[in-house]
């Protein structure tokens, strides 16, 4: 089952909708791709410490939501294209440890990022730790403050695509959000009171405009992405 590709949606449609497909047992594979008409801050849930002291910070337009899922902050906006695709327990992406299930989606966004132009490459589990040293200081409370197995890096070892993932007895929700465009690095740091990282996140990251001569833009990327899906997926 495809979601037709929306216009621009909201990170709170967004959340949305991943709640909705977790609650009863996934028989077959559904997907959702996203773009963002404005930003917007999601945080893991074990990262309410920092709820409140956001909310102070940010500008009212600015979206602030808690996700059921933990993991560090993601700055979502016009910079970024998602997708959500929510798989039954056996279907073959997720089979294995659990970092091998990453490794399916993170290849489909290599093998399409590169078909437009952008060279990159889905990070193997043995050259995580070296990797991370080399574009390092982490920043442990950013979602692309750090690499996972099969993340989806440039040449240089900096995060183009991060990943994620939620396991319940109904099946598993995967995670991916491609940076296209410039991040507003420092509307996120400063808003969860460590504008010191700014500099960290720029140098761990990198988007598609910085590595290719002719980036597709998020529209385009995103019509690209539903198409792979659609193709990987059987829909």
């Amino acid at each position: 089952m495809t979601e037709p590709l929306s216009p621009l949606s909201t990170i709170a449609q967004e959340q949305a909708w991943n709640r909705q497909q977790m609650l009863e047992p996934v028989t077959q594979p559904r997907f959702a791709v996203w773009t963002y008409a404005a930003p917007a801050i999601v945080l893991g849930c074990s990262q309410r410490k920092f709820e409140e002291g956001a909310r102070a910070r940010l500008a009212p337009e600015v979206e602030l939501l808690l996700r059921p899922s933990g993991g560090g902050a993601v700055l979502t906006g016009p910079w970024m294209v998602s997708c959500s695709v929510v798989l039954p327990l056996d279907h073959p992406w997720v089979q294995g440890r659990l970092p091998d299930s990453y490794h399916g989606l993170g290849q489909l966004h290599v093998d399409l990022l590169s078909s437009l132009g952008v060279p990159c490459m889905a990070l193997p589990p043995d050259q995580v730790e070296a990797c991370n040293l080399r574009t390092g200081p982490i920043v442990p409370w950013a979602c692309y403050g750090s690499l996972a197995p099969w993340e989806v890096v440039d040449a240089a070892g900096r995060k183009l695509v991060g990943l994620a993932q939620r396991r319940q007895r109904t099946g598993v929700l995967l995670v991916a959000g491609t940076l296209v465009a410039p991040v507003d690095w420092a509307l996120l740091c400063a808003a969860l009171g460590q504008p010191q990282d700014d500099a960290a996140m720029r140098r761990r990251t990198v988007d598609c405009t910085q590595i290719s001569a002719a980036p597709p833009d998020a529209r385009q990327l995103a019509q690209a992405l539903q198409q792979a899906l659609g193709d990987a997926l059987g829909h």
